[in-house]
């Protein structure tokens, strides 16, 4: 039995690079961007009108000019106007480019229009105002968004105004969920009343569809035999296996013989913590000569009671992956609103409710029944991670390192 910490390292140590692969730029949110996206020409790209009104030379106003005969109009989207009377005005509209021989843009709130004679009505107006000022933002060749950003919304919206159509992103694997065991049964089945639907495998699909990745799923009975074939099988196929269920000590637990017999190293069995304690992972590669498979797979193997098997999967299966593809996932940390204690010497994952106070996180512990509890996930935002001491009160006030899902 290994630390969590351990544990996290065996698992960091062991990130793979599934390469680079181009999709469509509007297909790219959530994924991580492998190329770095520079500014095609200046932001803007001219000096670009901020409001709908009338544009003039500045030193006319200054020298107590107040009426512009109007000498045409610029629209969003036209070719540049030049002024050909600089003690004229021009109208014009936001977006549009600035007319030559014009330097400050009046808002029509501000202007009486008749006859073709624009008035300007306040008293103080600035040189230069509501004009968005050519290369003010970003230059031709500037960095906009650097290589290994996960990319949101707003990096869309940029991404598009460069002309990138297509863009480079980390290729995400090709992933087997399975679950085990005789006792589950569909979705659309009606259960047995010594049996229950299979619910475990349906969590880690949405949770790697969170990280856009897709996946498939199978079943396998508690059959020795029939689980070797199969498995033997995904490993010649997936870059990933996950698991839940049949890494315990019962005697249908056949998954670490299993895995052993094909030839998949163990890197750790069973981590010091509370739930997911009988957490299994190991690995194949193509030069290990008792395994059959071609690929180099990993193994995720998560005890089958449903908060273990989340638990696990958010606290290391995601760092796994993030470092794997060269994203960033930001910290965070929770303050304890009451005293939680603790006997075992165990790392204790406790689900807790979430509630934002001036900027800062406060973690309420949510009492649920244990690892089997499947409810109480939903009844929690996240985990924090109170650490393996021999300490077993942790007092209300103190801080300590948040997983949270939602």
């Amino acid at each position: 039995m290994i630390s969590v910490e351990e544990a996290k390292h065996i698992i960091l140590q062991n990130t793979v690079d599934f390469g680079i692969e181009e999709i469509p730029f509007i297909q790219s949110v959530g994924r991580v961007l492998k190329e770095d996206i520079v500014a095609d020409r200046d932001f803007p790209p001219f000096n670009r009108v901020a409001m709908d009104g009338i544009a003039i030379n500045y030193s006319y106003f200054k020298n107590g000019q107040r009426s512009f005969t109007i000498e045409g109009i610029q629209p969003a989207g036209s070719p540049q106007l030049s002024m050909q009377n600089s003690g004229n005005c021009t109208e014009v509209m936001t977006g549009a480019v600035l007319p030559n021989n014009c330097d400050t843009v009046i808002r029509y709130e501000d202007v009486t229009i008749e006859n073709g004679i624009a008035t300007i009505t306040v008293d103080n107006i600035n040189d230069g105002q509501n004009i968005h000022e050519k290369g003010k933002d970003k230059q031709q060749g500037d960095l906009l968004i650097s290589k290994n950003t996960i990319v949101s919304p707003a990096e869309i919206g940029v991404i598009a105004t460069v002309g990138k159509s297509i863009i480079k992103v980390a290729k995400q694997p090709k992933v087997m969920i399975v679950s085990t065991g005789d006792e589950l049964v569909d979705v659309n089945e009606t259960p047995l009343d010594h049996q229950i639907r299979r619910s475990n495998v349906y969590t880690l699909v949405s949770l790697l569809g969170s990280l856009n990745i897709p996946s498939e799923t199978a079943h396998i009975t508690d059959n020795k035999a029939i689980l070797k074939e199969k498995i033997d099988n995904y490993l010649q196929e997936y870059d990933l296996l996950l698991f839940s269920g049949a890494v315990s000590k019962g005697k249908f637990d056949f998954l670490p013989e299993v895995l052993d017999e094909l030839g998949v190293e163990k890197l750790f069995h069973k981590v010091t913590q509370r739930p997911g304690k009988p957490f299994w992972m190991g690995r194949t590669d193509a030069l290990n000569m008792n395994s059959s498979s071609k690929n180099k797979t990993l193994v995720f193997a998560f005890p089958g009671n449903p908060v273990s098997t989340f638990v696990n999967c958010v606290a290391y299966f995601y760092s796994w992956y993030y470092k794997s593809i060269g994203g960033q996932k930001n910290k965070q940390s929770a303050i304890l609103t009451e005293d939680v204690n603790f006997k075992p010497n165990l790392t204790y994952f406790l689900q807790v409710k979430l509630e934002n106070k001036e900027g800062q996180l406060f973690a309420t512990p949510v009492k649920g029944n244990g690892s089997g509890d499947l409810v109480s996930l939903t009844e929690a935002d996240g985990f924090i991670e109170l650490p393996k001491t021999e300490n077993i009160e942790f007092k209300k006030g103190s801080v300590y390192p948040l997983i949270r899902y939602k």
